[in-house]
This record gives C-alpha cells, structure tokens and sequence, in this order.
C-alpha cells in the first residue's frame, strides 16, 4: 500500500494501512494522541518539531495549510476514502465516530459534548496559552504586568465555570469519560505545570478540577497518550 500525498515525501509512513498522526506533545498535540491509546486505532505517530520549523516544511503545509499540529491521514477514511484532517477539535469527533467510542450517539448528549470541546477550543486553549505565553515564555520580561494578569483572570474564569460542572460529576458529562474531557487534559495540566501558573491562577481553591484532572491523568491510555512523538 502507497500513500500518495506530499507529507509522505518528508515523513514516510512504516504502516502505510495505519492511521498516521502528526503531532507533537502541546497540550493540543497531546488530545490525538490520547484519544487514539484511548480507542485503540492502529496508528503511526510522526514528530513534528515545531522548534525546527518543521510545521512550515511544504510537505506539512501540504497536509494542513494553517501550519500547525496536530494533523492525521486516515488512509481508510469515511467510504473507504483517504482523508486529511487538521484542528484537534475536528480530529477528536472523527476519532470518535470512527471508533464509536467516547462520544454518545444520543443527539442531546452527543451536541452537550461537543459544545464542551468547542468551549475548550474557542476560551480555555487560547487564555491558558497567553497565561503561558506572559507567564513562562518571552513575555515574562515585559514589564507591564496588566496583559499577563489580564489572562491570568479570565483563565482562573474559566477554571470556575470548569470548577462548577464538575462538583457533583466524576467526568464533565458526567459518569461517562468523553473528548470533551481529553480536550481539557493537557491544557489543566500544563497550565500549572509546564506554564507555572498554579499560584497565579489560584488553582488549589479549585478542587473538583484538581480531583478530575488527577483521575484523569491515572488512566493509563492518557499517561501513554501524553509521551506520543515526545521523542
């Protein structure tokens, strides 16, 4: 089996009939590499440095034109059809109902789900990054503290309203661990520890995220998940 797309003139697949995966462990990166430990597809995994610039490589543009990671080539898509995904989100609801696993199929349950993963997407993924961003990166010299305190209070929010949803459930839709809960893993995670925002954030009042992250970060498929392409 070849697989015929630019990305494999750079990254050439081992297990071309694999699921291949482009990643590298960001607390983005991270959710597809869960997700699928989690579901057990057969996959191969690629490094993308990000460092090295890898991700504006031609042959990775090619795949995904925004530049970023993760990405998957499912040579074995919808109707026996290759396909070529980008956005973590998107990845995740494909993995899903390519699995049937970790996504219910009951409408209600099924769009509650995914209006957690969008909101993982659209607040939590862009303010945890900033925090990191003012807090551990080249924005730590700016003298001006009032942007990184800016996201550090919107991010502590988020925490809250994540805090809520979670006192009287094991899992944010309850009994039933789900992609909304893989979406939120790495970026809780890194936010008070790769970031160091645990003291800024006041993350110890929250304590019904502290307890879902550490059930959470004991499944063995997430502590698996968290070391894909991390060399």
């Amino acid at each position: 089996m070849t697989l015929n797309h630019a990305v494999f003139t750079r990254w050439p697949a081992q297990h071309p009939e694999r699921l291949q995966l482009f990643s590298l462990p960001t607390p983005n990166g991270v959710k597809v590499g869960i997700m699928l430990e989690e579901t057990g597809l057969a996959y191969e995994p690629h490094r993308i440095d990000i460092l090295a610039n890898d991700n504006h490589d031609p042959a990775f543009i090619a795949l995904n034109p925004n530049g970023k990671i993760p990405a998957i080539y499912d040579p074995n898509g919808p109707s026996g059809r290759p396909l070529a995904l980008f956005e973590s989100g998107a990845i995740l609801i494909y993995l899903a109902d390519k699995s049937a696993q970790l996504l219910s199929t009951d409408p209600n349950t099924r769009y509650e789900t995914i209006q957690w993963l969008m909101w993982q997407m659209g607040n939590v993924g862009p303010m945890f990054g900033q925090v990191g961003f003012f807090n551990k990166f080249a924005g730590q010299a700016y003298e001006d503290k009032r942007p990184r305190d800016r996201y550090v209070s919107e991010s502590a929010r988020l925490l809250g309203v994540l805090d809520e949803r979670l006192k009287d459930r094991d899992w944010v839709m309850g009994a039933d661990y789900s992609i909304a809960d893989i979406s939120l893993l790495g970026w809780v995670r890194n936010l008070i520890g790769f970031y160091e925002a645990r003291e800024l954030v006041g993350f110890d009042r929250f304590v019904h995220v502290d307890a879902w992250l550490e059930r959470g970060l004991a499944r063995p498929a997430v502590q698996r998940g968290l070391q894909v392409t991390a060399a």
